[in-house]
């Protein structure tokens, strides 16, 4: 058996341990970078909102007028409901410096990757460290192939923020040096289970943003709605909570659907290594408290009218009980799936 294994190349694995990190560096720019363009931002809105009251001084004047609205309410907005930035909005360097930043780290991420495929001759999500990295690098990869036909830069800061931290958690938290897969996971369903299982955890990870970004947003047009000052002026550079909230429940509707794959599939690889469908696992358990707990978010919006700030949150526990499966289940729950762990 041991010699129909594929021969470990040590040296491209610390190629790729080594571009991991390289990865992280860059992202961690990236989200300076994007950090830097909400601050500039929101210079950059008091300047169009001091412009703003100035011409309409003088259109009252001449016309003798009552005065419109203040500027700075929602209907000033930099971008509208379907994420298109107005010619003010859209001129900001720090966040095209970011853009480019991102996209040189998801080519340093996607080489770390992929090399360490080749290194260990197998596909790159055997344990914990491959996990969280090639997950990182979907996370990545597709907000930035969603950044080319939508501009989602108002998520930069919380997407790339997250990569960083999922990144660097795994290169410090769970590093793990090229090898074999253990016997358990030496079979074909590695491939099917845990490559639907990476990217739906992907997509609850974009949306776990869009739902922070959402209840921010919520809190601010309360406070505008109250006539109390805006205290978070840079969110004029995100959407509505309502087409943040609409966006996130399409993205959760196709990673639950992914998800339930995962859980079928999970069965199914246990009957065939186990000789059980189902033995109540820990592990097994979590996993399918997460499918309750999105199954719950998805019904109760689309048929229990429960919109806005409650959807948000019951997607943002979801997205907590998934992280919580991965870290404090895989790290101090005895198990079948111990093996998962680092």
């Amino acid at each position: 058996m041991e010699n129909d294994m594929p021969t470990i190349n040590v040296a491209l694995g610390q190629y790729s341990d080594l571009f991991m990190l390289l990865a992280a560096m860059v992202y961690a720019s990236a989200f300076v970078a994007f950090a830097w363009d909400l601050a500039k931002s929101s210079k950059l809105i008091q300047e169009i909102d001091t412009q703003a009251v100035v011409s309409e001084k003088k259109v009252l004047v001449a016309a003798g007028a009552i005065a419109p609205p203040p500027s700075g309410t929602p209907d000033n907005a930099l971008v509208n409901d379907s994420m298109t930035y107005t010619a003010a909005s859209a001129k900001r360097m720090a966040a095209k410096v970011a853009v480019s930043l991102s996209w040189l780290g998801v080519l340093l991420q996607g080489f770390a990757v992929v090399s360490r495929a080749i290194a260990t001759g197998r596909v790159p999500w055997g344990n914990m460290y491959e996990f969280l990295s090639t997950g990182s690098f979907l996370v990545a990869l597709v907000f930035m192939l969603v950044l080319v036909k939508k501009d989602l830069r108002f998520m930069g800061t919380f997407v790339i923020g997250l990569v960083t931290v999922m990144l660097c958690g795994a290169t410090m938290g769970f590093p793990t040096p090229v090898a074999h897969l253990v016997p358990a996971l030496q079979s074909y369903w590695l491939i099917i289970h845990v490559s639907i299982a990476v990217l739906a955890s992907a997509l609850f990870t974009i949306t776990f943003a869009m739902n922070v970004l959402q209840l921010l947003q919520h809190t601010r047009m309360d406070a505008l709605a109250a006539g109390r000052k805006d205290k978070m002026p840079f969110m004029r550079l995100v959407p509505g909570a309502a087409p943040l909230e609409n966006f996130a429940y399409r993205i959760n509707a196709v990673a639950f659907v992914m998800w339930t794959f995962t859980l079928i599939a999970g069965a199914i690889w246990a009957e065939a290594a186990w000789g059980r469908y189902w033995g109540w696992d820990t592990k097994e358990v979590w996993t399918f408290v997460i499918w309750v707990v999105y199954a719950g978010y998805l019904h109760a919006r689309a048929t229990g009218g429960w919109t806005g700030a409650r959807s948000a949150w019951l997607s943002i526990i979801g997205y907590l009980c998934l992280v919580f499966n991965f870290t404090v289940v895989n790290l101090y729950f005895n198990g079948l799936h111990s093996y998962a762990g680092v």
